[in-house]
């Protein structure tokens, strides 16, 4: 069982929704990432993702674009990413960490090298906004194969067929978009995720996470009832950016403690 499914193994033997966070590996600043990624296990993180710095993050609001260029000012790239893993991992063996980004990056240094470099360094699976399911089922088996879990994103307009190939070929969780529209965008409607993971539940047999919308602790504890986890990204690197680096990982901390109490009440 990989780290991802042991976490929500147990988050559902607690009765508990599980909260995943992501940031952009690289900003503020390269010393800050692992920093961050402590600070967030340290609010009540369960699964940490790691965005992979990328030009252009087609999915990603300006919030995370942004976070993006400012990681790329730095040369931060997918190798950097690695590292980054490595380091948090010599203190912490069980918070699971996925790696978020494009396709491009994996590509340029080949899917066995991106494969077993994850494996090494720590990782426990990836999401690849840009590689559909339909295409996937090599890479998802060499994924499987290493101990790593393949993770895909389903939205409101996927259709059975598309759901079906999740089904059959993702792992760890599933990732619902909320929302028709980019990270960070627009508003929740929590009765229409309800209906549509109710849907995805019939054919998906992985626990669900939502993201792409969730700003604040009312929103997370609304779909507390409706999703295994609650994904948060843009609202934590907007911390980041209010934040003077060196202060970033408590503000970091402070504001996901306050996402963990909402989902627990």
């Amino acid at each position: 069982m990989s780290r991802i499914a042991q976490t929500f193994t147990a988050l559902k033997a607690q009765d508990k929704t599980g909260l995943v966070t992501f940031i952009t590996a690289g900003d503020p600043s390269p010393a800050s990432t692992v920093p961050l990624l402590h600070a967030l296990v340290a609010g009540g993180a369960d699964v940490l993702e790691i965005g992979v710095p990328f030009s252009d993050p087609m999915a990603e609001g300006p919030v995370i674009q942004r976070a993006c260029e400012r990681a790329l000012v730095h040369g931060v790239g997918i190798r950097h990413v690695f590292e980054y893993v490595r380091e948090f991992r010599k203190t912490n063996q069980h918070t699971p960490v996925v790696l978020m980004g494009y396709a491009n990056p994996i590509e340029r240094i080949g899917v066995d090298a991106f494969v077993e470099q994850s494996r090494e360094a720590g990782a426990d699976g990836a999401i690849v906004v840009d590689y559909p399911p339909e295409e996937c089922e090599e890479f998802a088996a060499k994924m499987r194969a290493a101990g790593l879990d393949l993770i895909f994103l389903l939205a409101p307009t996927s259709t059975a067929a598309r759901i079906a190939q999740v089904a059959k070929v993702g792992s760890g969780f599933s990732y619902y978009v909320s929302l028709k529209g980019v990270t960070g965008a627009g508003n929740i409607d929590t009765a229409q995720v309800a209906e549509r993971i109710a849907e995805i539940r019939k054919h998906v047999s992985l626990p669900i996470g939502v993201g792409f919308g969730i700003r604040d602790a009312a929103t997370a504890k609304a779909l507390a009832g409706v999703a295994d986890a609650v994904v948060i990204g843009s609202r934590i690197i907007q911390e980041i950016e209010a934040s003077e680096p060196e202060q970033a990982p408590a503000a970091v901390q402070a504001f996901v403690a306050g996402i963990r109490q909402a989902l627990d009440e």
